[in-house]
């Protein structure tokens, strides 16, 4: 259509929506009718904005149900029992989902702990479980134990020793410290740190954390070793390591190069339970482990009733003449230097420059680190070395042996003893 200036006209046409017929309460199936006064205050309050038409029907209450949809009916969202059950089997989805997850990250981890067929031997001894094992543990006292020797024969042949005096002993000898002990000490002790951390380490000499270096090491454990050895595990607090960086440090300046050794010795709970003992000029390397197994061994055969006996070189006369007291004047007295030389003096080695002796004596004070190498030594083949009253030495508090020492192997121990009954008193004067 046209309007009358001749352009188009808009014919407007009001819609209205037809409503049904209003029919009472009972003919919808909501029940009788309510009471006038409360069909007055239904006729008074506003329509609800429900677009059709209808006012609201009031319905009955109903006891609230703890439900994740429950939450959603303050925002005016309501879920019918399909859609609750819908709902709650998605968050059961995700619950599973996530759980499922932190399973497989679970798996995962225990998978890649577990060595891999062919690979690298994956050390037996956590950290954080604190378990040590003794076969790696040999094997890192092994390897410590040469690499400091090899610092002391570098200082040794380039004559660079830098020796100095570090006090005295209760004899009255002056004590030498050098640039090999120093270095050495250096060597072993951040190798068996850096190896095992959580154990405890105790040695001869300071250990200067200003000159710490990363001394590592590759896992790998010797044939021989694997052989006689198998893994056993011990918790780290029981573990006690004493190194030597240095034995005979005296016989070291005087460059009686055959009497020097340096020495790694392991004690669970206080006893001895690993020895290695190296002589860094000739090479030579003895290890024992008790329980276990040693590439050394004893002797065929002992003197008991005209031993040989092996001394201090700085106090020889003492025992000689108590010596030859008791087991007569052909009794042979060997003095020496380095603890670790006199106890090899008990057993086969097979050096030109090692003496042999039956018994090792010593009277006087002596360091533990000094010791300990031997006495678990000798203990892993069968010997014995107590004090001089037959008492176990213990490896663990103070770092001295104040009551000397009788060492022995394949003899009647017992018997030594009570043949010697003055040395104790002579240990200490």
């Amino acid at each position: 259509m046209l309007s009358a200036s001749g352009g188009p006209r808009l014919r407007l046409t009001r819609i209205q929506t037809a409503l049904p017929p209003h029919r009472p309460a009972e003919e919808r199936g909501a029940g009788p009718a309510p009471p006038p006064h409360q069909q007055q205050r239904e006729r008074s309050a506003p329509a609800a904005p429900w677009g059709c038409g209808e006012r609201p029907v009031p319905l009955p209450a109903r006891p609230a149900v703890p439900s994740c949809p429950a939450a959603m009916a303050p925002m005016g969202i309501r879920l019918s029992p399909l859609g609750m059950a819908v709902f709650c089997l998605l968050g059961l989805g995700v619950l599973y989902h996530l759980y499922s997850g932190f399973l497989a990250g679970r798996f995962a981890f225990f998978m890649l702990s577990e060595p891999a067929a062919g690979g690298p031997e994956t050390p037996r001894g956590s950290a954080l479980a604190g378990a040590v094992d003794l076969r790696e543990l040999l094997a890192v006292s092994v390897l410590a134990a040469v690499r400091g020797g090899e610092e002391v024969k570098r200082v040794r042949e380039g004559n660079v020793l830098n020796a100095k005096a570090k006090g005295k002993t209760r004899e009255g000898a002056e004590e030498q410290l050098t640039s090999g002990d120093l270095l050495s000490n250096r060597r072993m002790f951040y190798l068996l740190k850096g190896a095992f951390p959580a154990v405890q380490i105790n040695s001869e000499e300071r250990v200067d954390t200003a000159d710490q270096e990363t001394v590592s090491w590759d896992r790998s454990i010797p044939e021989d070793i694997k052989q006689k050895i198998q893994p056993k595990e011990v918790p780290a607090e029981s573990v006690t390591v004493w190194i030597d960086p240095l034995d005979a440090t005296q016989e070291y300046t005087e460059d009686l190069r055959q009497y020097v050794t340096t020495m790694v010795c392991v004690a669970v709970n206080g006893k001895p339970v690993i020895g290695v003992i190296h002589k860094p000029f000739s090479a030579y390397t003895a290890w024992a482990m008790v329980d276990g197994g040693s590439n050394i061994k004893a002797r065929s055969s002992y003197n008991e009733k005209t031993p040989r006996i092996i001394v201090s070189r700085s106090h020889a006369g003492k025992v000689e003449q108590v010596a030859r007291q008791t087991f007569g004047n052909k009794t042979v007295i060997i003095p020496a230097g380095g603890a670790g030389y006199k106890v090899l003096a008990l057993l086969d080695v097979a050096e030109k420059n090692q003496e042999e002796a039956d018994v090792y004596i010593h009277v006087t004070y002596i360091k533990k680190w000094d010791i300990c190498a031997g006495n678990a030594v000798l203990r892993a083949l069968g010997g014995h070395m107590t004090t001089l009253t037959g008492e176990e030495i213990s490896y663990t508090g103070s770092d001295g042996n104040e009551g000397g020492l009788i060492a022995s192997i394949n003899m009647n121990h017992k018997a030594l003893i009570e043949k010697l009954p003055d040395l104790e008193k002579t240990s200490h004067k």
